[in-house]
């Protein structure tokens, strides 16, 4: 009997998550996260069939950054500030001025297709894991482990860039929050339904309630239902962005009903 097919998706495993002095979007928890990652990678790697990492990849100027918003007395949002469709109708926060006026009208049908589209509101970030920054690197301890692997494996890490695009969110590895017509890589990103072929999916990384919890959603959403049990969180590495852990909580009980696993990266593959 052949031995069982395992693949790896580690989400956003990036300095700006760790919770280490000089990140930008620190996530309690995430350094230990990914140390243990690390340790299971280098444990367990012979086992896996391939690993897939996300990398969170924005620019400056991106719809949920302060640059992008301005209030009534032309203030941009502070992080952590929501902005829903009711809020851009009282006028509360618009699109800025500096802006195009095709992508100042983006803005503002942008928030009602979320609600309409059952995604998370408009949260406004600090700016995070920009694209050429130390930020964006994989955290060191898991890239080391991660290039031990493509040593004795013979095989290459498929690395998968996200939320490029200025006019969208990306939170989830399969597809943005609202795909942009004119940007096909916002669309479905289809080769990741390819991982419904395996016998076993591995997730871990930043954040649980965000990015891991939109992408197992939109792989459960999209793989045949048969397939969803094969969808096992490794819940000893992930975390939640701080002050949405209830988000985290609902996310595995949600996504528990649909037939994931939780498993944990130390008995795991014992």
């Amino acid at each position: 009997m052949s031995d069982p097919r395992i693949e790896l998706v580690i989400i956003d495993p990036q300095i700006d998550f760790m919770d280490l002095p000089g990140s930008k979007l620190p996530v309690p928890g995430a350094t230990k996260d990914t140390e243990r990652l690390a340790a299971f990678v280098t444990r367990c790697g012979y086992k896996l069939s391939g690993i897939h990492v996300t990398m969170d990849s924005h620019h400056l100027m991106h719809i949920a950054h302060p640059m992008m918003w301005v209030n009534r007395l032309g203030e941009e949002p502070a992080p952590f500030t929501t902005i829903t469709a009711e809020d851009v109708a009282d006028g509360l926060w618009r699109p800025s001025a500096r802006l195009r006026h095709e992508d100042q009208a983006w803005c503002r049908s942008y928030v009602q297709e979320l609600a309409v589209r059952g995604r998370y509101p408009l949260t406004i970030w600090p700016p995070h894991c920009l694209i050429g920054s130390a930020g964006h690197a994989v955290e060191p301890t898991l890239y080391r482990a991660l290039l031990e692997w493509e040593e004795k494996q013979f095989s290459m890490v498929h690395y998968i860039p996200k939320g490029s695009n200025y006019r969208t969110e990306h939170y989830s590895a399969a597809m943005a929050d609202v795909p942009d017509p004119t940007d096909p890589a916002t669309s479905l990103n289809k080769s990741l339904l390819d991982l419904q072929e395996a016998d076993i999916v591995l997730v871990a990384g930043e954040a649980r309630s965000h990015c891991v919890a939109n992408t197992l959603r939109d792989l459960a959403t999209h793989f045949d239902a048969a397939n969803i049990g094969k969808l096992h969180l490794l819940e000893d590495c992930t975390s939640d962005v701080s002050g949405c852990e209830q988000l985290g909580a609902e996310f595995v009980s949600e996504m528990r009903a649909r037939g994931m696993k939780l498993v944990d990266s130390v008995s795991f593959l014992r």
